[in-house]
């Protein structure tokens, strides 16, 4: 019933401009914000201690809105790829061409941020990218958000042992891998680094597959542009990360902050990024 309900609303959100469906995704973002408790508890002191911290504007109900336009933006960007290239604006692509051209891949960071979904299928029409993902419990979620990713160029793996051996190969053969860099990675895979102030439980992973063969690392993000306008696509060469896997994760906040204060508004505040993984140590005490 869910796999019908959800094939019908991709089927239905294919056919509509991508005006309307942002609209649409701002209106369900509001009501989450308004509609949930628990919701609020996640997202309202994690946006809130940033815009503080970074003496930005509080705007909760841009900053809503744009949550659930992450979702909508990412729904219509897989049922229409074409149209969704077209509407890039992408900068700094020369920095991303003389990184690939190095021979030793490319470790692609791309944090919740805008239509982050478009980065991938963006640099997939120039060569190709193995993509990190974590399946869903439920198997049917699984088929319909692979059916919906699915891309040409693009190849999904899953975040276990396989799935990193599938990366290490790519990156061996001088191609593109695609990285989550701000979910909470399982317990016993991360390391308790500080991001926007306080701990997080962190992958170390992004550095360890760079380190391996002196492979450049390149923070994405794709900031939307205005309803129906599309997105801004930048890209940021980040230095080289320590050896070090407390050292590499703490780095790696730094520039996901960096690429989250692109766009703060326009980041995934509901995600509860300090939560404590089953079977992964204490975070140290301060």
């Amino acid at each position: 019933m869910y796999k019908l309900l959800l094939k019908l609303t991709l089927a239905a959100i294919a056919v509509l401009p991508l005006f309307v469906v942002q609209v649409i995704g701002a209106a369900l973002g509001i009501f989450a914000y308004v509609g949930s408790k628990q919701y609020r508890s996640l997202f309202r002191p994690q946006y809130e201690a940033v815009t503080k911290s970074h003496h930005l504007p509080l705007q909760i109900w841009s900053a809503a809105a744009a949550s659930g336009q992450l979702f909508s933006d990412s729904l219509w960007i897989w049922r229409n790829p074409k149209k969704a290239l077209s509407l890039v604006e992408i900068q700094d692509w020369d920095l991303v061409e003389a990184a690939i051209n190095g021979g030793h891949g490319l470790v692609m960071l791309t944090p919740h941020l805008g239509g982050f979904e478009i980065i991938p299928r963006v640099l997939a029409q120039h060569f190709p990218a193995t993509i990190l993902y974590r399946p869903s419990r439920q198997e049917w979620l699984n088929e319909v958000v692979e059916e919906g990713r699915a891309y040409p160029n693009m190849h999904f793996v899953p975040t276990n042992l396989n799935g990193v051996r599938q990366m290490t190969r790519a990156l061996t053969r001088g191609e593109a891998i695609g990285i989550l860099p701000d979910q909470v990675p399982s317990g016993g895979e991360g390391v308790w680094v500080p991001f926007f102030g306080r701990l997080a439980y962190t992958t170390p992973l992004p550095a360890r597959l760079a380190n391996r063969n002196n492979t450049p690392v390149v923070m994405f993000t794709a900031k939307r542009k205005g309803l129906g306008k599309g997105w801004l696509m930048q890209a940021k060469r980040l230095e080289p990360l320590s050896e070090d896997s407390t050292l590499a994760a703490a780095e790696l906040n730094v520039a996901i902050e960096n690429a989250i204060l692109v766009a703060p508004n326009q980041f995934i505040w509901a995600y509860n990024r300090y939560k404590h993984p089953s079977g992964a140590e204490l975070p140290p005490s301060n």
